[in-house]
């Protein structure tokens, strides 16, 4: 396997990877793809996101995003990795973990000192250095967790 990372905006195969994307069955992966395809993403998620696109060849493994806002209406807490998805056929590689690494490198070159994700999963983040920070209303009114960790620490890759 030869995993490549790309960012969406700056890719020249949008349409590929779109057409990738629409493959996911995850709901969120679906808006995902209907935020992106409509131009509608940084309504969602704010200004100047960032989509990264882990793939296969020509095959999407995973994704996440790197943006100023997530789920988590009215806060000043920023930026967040969101839709953080890996395909079930690549599962078991840590290959979201890589992809996370990558988001936080980007959001460390940008002068961030923390990043947060906002999930109802609990044990899989802080296995990449992650800690419980608290619970909020998502934008669908559900309790979400929220997790974050300090970008001045190393994270040992797997």
């Amino acid at each position: 396997m030869t995993m490549d990372i790309t960012e969406y905006f700056a890719s020249d195969s949008k349409e590929r990877l779109l057409a990738e994307l629409k493959k996911c069955r995850w709901e969120a992966g679906k808006l995902l793809y209907d935020l992106l395809s409509g131009g509608k993403v940084e309504s969602f998620i704010g200004d100047d996101p960032k989509v990264f696109m882990m793939t296969d060849v020509d095959k999407l493994v995973s994704f996440c995003t790197l943006a100023k806002k997530d789920d988590i209406p009215d806060t000043e807490l920023t930026p967040w990795i969101g839709f953080v998805y890996t395909f079930p056929k690549y599962r078991g590689k840590h290959l979201a973990g890589k992809l996370i690494r990558h988001a936080e490198n980007e959001a460390r070159t940008a002068g961030y000192e923390k990043v947060f994700i906002s999930t109802d999963h609990t044990g899989l983040y802080e296995k990449y250095g992650y800690t419980f920070y608290g619970t909020a209303k998502d934008v669908s009114g559900n309790s979400s967790r929220i997790y974050t960790k300090n970008l001045k620490e190393q994270w040992n890759e797997r």
